[in-house]
């Protein structure tokens, strides 16, 4: 494993809900029934979305029979796309998130769930697929292989099917230069990146002191947690390549990170 598929291990055995969705409420210290209830409200809502885009922009009727969720982590995601679709592959590099995820999903009857641990060529993955997604996920892994796995992710979708793959482009601190740190403060990207979202989440919530005192604790000894910028033109010539012609981009921002959710359709 690379270091940073180790550090993902990590925070799936040590803090998986936090590792997917950085909030105090879901910190593993910290997390009641109504916060995971809140958590995987928030990945039925996700799916809905991306439904929506896919169905306003593309194909008013379209309805996946297949589905693959690259980096599904405890299965926020995958367990609503579970509900819809027949077949649904989770990959995760976790061995942990997958565990968690087969408990998540036996306990929400979701069926038709394979897991699968992931590799840079999405070997465990078979066949091609109605939709491809994968969100807050590209941007902890290391820029070469991260390029790499979003050209194996947009062919893995079928002639006609979707793609849905969330990339992060920029940070907020650096207004001067469109949100790339200059070469001068490239090493340290990654903490100022980490920085961002470290004071984003030590707002104490009004009621929550003591938990916030308590996912403090836990951040002190936190895996490590890459925020990778990619460049978007690279990816749209990926896009080109791979014969994409239509395209729906929407800005993301996390807590200063700026990046884009790219919906496209590949040509029957």
């Amino acid at each position: 494993m690379k270091s940073t598929d180790m550090e993902w291990e990590r925070w799936g055995a040590l803090d998986p809900y936090f590792g997917v969705l950085t909030d105090p409420r879901f910190r593993a210290v910290a997390l009641t029934d109504d916060a995971k209830a809140d958590f995987f409200e928030s990945g039925r809502n996700h799916v809905m979305h991306v439904l929506h885009l896919c169905r306003h922009h593309f194909a008013a009727d379209f309805k996946p029979d297949s589905v693959l969720d690259f980096g599904c982590g405890v299965g926020r995601v995958l367990i609503p796309l579970a509900h819809i679709a027949t077949r649904v592959v989770g990959m995760d590099i976790s061995r942990s998130m997958l565990a968690e995820a087969r408990r998540n999903a036996d306990a929400r009857n979701a069926q038709h769930v394979e897991l699968v641990v992931s590799d840079d060529t999405l070997s465990q993955a078979q066949g091609l697929f109605d939709l491809v997604h994968s969100c807050i996920v590209l941007q902890h892994i290391e820029i070469p292989r991260g390029r790499l796995l979003f050209d194996q992710l947009v062919r893995r979708v079928k002639p006609g099917g979707f793609g849905a793959i969330q990339v992060t482009l920029g940070l907020d601190s650096f207004p001067e230069s469109f949100g790339q740190p200059p070469p001068t403060v490239a090493p340290s990207l990654l903490r100022q990146a980490k920085h961002q979202a470290r004071q984003l989440l030590t707002v104490t919530r009004a009621g929550a002191q003591e938990r916030g005192q308590q996912g403090d604790e836990a951040g002190s000894r936190d895996p490590e947690m890459q925020m990778n910028l990619y460049n978007l033109s690279e990816l749209l010539y990926s896009l080109h390549q791979a014969g994409v012609r239509n395209m729906h981009a929407e800005l993301t921002d996390h807590g200063g990170v700026v990046g884009a959710f790219l919906v496209f359709r590949r040509p029957v």
